[in-house]
């Protein structure tokens, strides 16, 4: 398999892996102080890093503009919602729900950019509502008593939370897919959306709204475990996506990076010890297959 496409399966893990490992801290603080914090490291890792290389030089004025607004859409906005539908549906509810940034942005790439929508397509994305609603309202087995599988709120909030996630990936990454075509380092372009994300959920956390405020202190292992998810999800996991967009065909990358529903049920069941309902496989599968129809020519 080419590298490209290794990249975007090696970004669907990261992203499985990070779904798992960010229930307790994303919990402990709130969705946007646990991503503020993770930014903020992040940030100062690819800034060493872009420094040190000089990569800082392919940065200016014909690029810098999309990856801020990429950022700003992609990751401060995508990432906060994806965080609070996490902390109110579980690893594998947010998660399949997220996947569904491929579909929505063949729709956008359709509505404002003029690309059409063979029936290969609209079947695949038939398949991909299939799998998600079967995914979320059968995923579960009688009796699966693990604090992952509950619905904290209004599932219908959690659900909206979790496509306004999936939606702001996906224009993140149109907005992105020109500069990362251009030849950019993958980590500098990473290094300015991830801080432009961290700035603006600086100033969000500053504003006298409590609901945005910090829910907990922040311990040791409570850092450790943010720090270890910015590593996985937005140093390495997105970073590997750019990548992945910077030579690989975008249908065939969009897919393998949305594995990430079926990838992250084996890590829950070695996590929890209970095994994923039948629904839940069944309805990942229909999403990557969905994916396939979708994407792959």
């Amino acid at each position: 398999m080419p590298i490209y496409e290794l990249a975007a399966l090696g970004a669907a893990t990261c992203w499985a892996l990070t779904g798992v490992i960010s229930v307790w801290p994303a919990g402990h603080l709130g969705a946007p102080a646990f991503n503020r914090l993770r930014q903020a490291f992040v940030t100062v890792l690819l800034a060493v890093y872009v420094v040190v290389s000089g990569t800082w030089q392919q940065l200016g004025a014909d690029n810098l503009g999309p990856l801020l607004l990429s950022g700003l859409i992609g990751i401060f906005l995508g990432d906060t919602l994806l965080f609070s539908a996490l902390n109110r549906l579980g690893p594998r509810r947010s998660g399949i729900l997220f996947a569904l940034n491929a579909p929505i942005a063949a729709v956008l790439g359709f509505v404002f950019l003029g690309e059409a929508l063979p029936i290969q397509a609209l079947a695949g994305m038939a398949l991909v509502l299939a799998g998600v609603v079967l995914a979320i309202l059968y995923g579960r087995r009688q009796g699966q008593a693990h604090a992952w599988e509950a619905v904290k709120g209004p599932l219908w909030l959690g659900v909206a939370l979790g496509l306004g996630a999936a939606t702001g990936q996906a224009v993140g990454s149109i907005i992105a897919r020109p500069i990362m075509a251009s030849g950019i380092d993958p980590f500098a372009a990473s290094m300015v959306r991830v801080a432009i994300a961290a700035f603006c959920l600086s100033v969000l956390i500053a504003l006298p709204i409590p609901s945005v405020k910090p829910k907990g202190p922040v311990t040791w292992p409570v850092f450790l475990l943010t720090a270890l998810t910015g590593i996985i999800a937005l140093a390495i996991g997105m970073t590997l996506l750019l990548f992945a967009l910077s030579g690989g065909k975008v249908g065939i990358v969009s897919t393998l990076s949305a594995t990430s529903p079926v990838l992250i049920l084996p890590m829950i069941w070695l996590r929890t010890g209970e095994r994923p309902a039948a629904g839940a496989w069944l309805g990942a599968a229909l999403v990557v297959a969905g994916m396939a129809l979708l994407f792959v020519r």
